[in-house]
This record gives structure tokens, C-alpha cells and sequence, in this order.
């Protein structure tokens, strides 16, 4: 079976965001090594990842031996640092500024969850008062989390540098204290 993966902002080559986001790397070269290992660790070749953008600030050289080491299908929402993924974009299955997934899920009221995703966080979205879940990247972490909100930063930053599977988001929307507004 297939899997379904989310993630965000691993600035892969960026030497500077390991002190910006207090990342626990002493070089850029063991960043780099450590996100993919964590990467493929979880995803399978045959499995599908949401990258919700700023996939790297390198060269698209080093990027692309980057690339091609990540297990799975990459589908690309664009962050606001993708000069070099741009460079490599036929590394990505398609590349789009924000969309929205269907994934069937028998525990839903019509068998599906639909999912905003998106590089920005954003208040409300389409079908926030439904239960739509909404996944951003983009504020490493900075953003208050909302516990009555079916919304949170899927960045590397906040899940120890790992992709996130479908279930695992859902078990955390299923935590927060989110009420619809106009009842079941």
C-alpha cells in the first residue's frame, strides 16, 4: 500500500537556517545527510510526499544529488525559496503555489478528508468550518500551534526533521479541540 507523506522546509544546503531555527547540526553537510536519512527512513519509493515548500537554498547541482537520493514521489507546493528546486523541477511530479487533497478515510463523514496545503499559514481556508485540515510550513516552527484549529506547521522543524504520513496528521488534528460551528 501506498502512503501518503507531508512536509516542509528542509533548506537543504542552507547553512544559515541551522542558527536561525537552532537546528542540532554542527555542519550543513550533516543537515543535509540526516534529513534524508530521516527521509527514507520513513517514505518507500512507491510512496507519495507534499513538500510544502523551501526545499533547498543550494546550488540546483547539489540540490538535484539531493533529490535524487529522497525516496517517493515529490509533489512540490512553492515555498518563497525555490530558485533551485525550479532548476530541477522535473524532479517533481507537478509543482503548484498551493492545493487541495482528497484522501479517502472511512472515519470521514463522505469517506474522504480534504487537506489545504499551502507554504503560509492561513486563518481560515477552504471548508475550515467543515473539518478541512490545513497544512503550512514556512514559520519553522514560530507560529503558536491552535488546539481548536484543524490547522499546523508540518515543517522539519517541529516533527524532528521527519515526514509525516497521513495517519500521523490525523492523529493530530484528532488531539485538538476543534468544534464544528454550525454542528454535525
Amino acid at each position: 500500500m501506498n502512503n501518503i507523506y507531508f512536509t516542509s522546509d528542509h533548506h537543504f544546503g542552507h547553512k544559515n537556517i541551522i542558527k536561525f531555527s537552532n537546528r542540532p547540526f554542527s555542519s550543513v553537510d550533516e543537515m543535509d545527510q540526516e534529513m534524508i536519512n530521516r527521509w527514507n527512513e520513513k517514505v518507500q519509493p512507491e510512496d507519495s510526499v507534499y513538500h510544502l515548500g523551501d526545499v533547498g537554498l543550494c546550488s540546483p547541482g547539489r540540490l538535484r544529488e539531493i533529490l535524487d537520493q529522497l525516496n517517493g514521489t515529490i509533489y512540490l507546493i512553492k515555498g518563497n525559496h525555490e530558485k533551485s528546486a525550479m532548476s530541477c523541477r522535473d524532479r517533481f511530479e507537478w509543482v503548484r503555489g498551493y492545493h487541495e487533497l482528497k484522501v479517502e478515510d472511512a472515519d470521514c463523514k463522505k469517506g474522504v478528508q480534504l487537506l489545504c496545503l499551502s507554504h503560509y499559514a492561513m486563518r481560515v481556508w477552504n471548508a475550515s468550518h467543515w473539518g478541512t485540515y490545513h497544512l503550512y510550513g514556512h514559520s519553522h516552527g514560530s507560529l503558536p500551534d491552535l488546539p481548536d484549529s484543524r490547522s499546523f506547521d508540518i515543517g522539519v522543524d517541529c516533527h524532528d526533521f521527519y515526514p509525516l504520513d497521513y495517519q500521523e496528521v490525523k492523529d493530530i488534528m484528532n488531539q485538538k479541540n476543534w468544534v464544528a460551528p454550525f454542528g454535525d
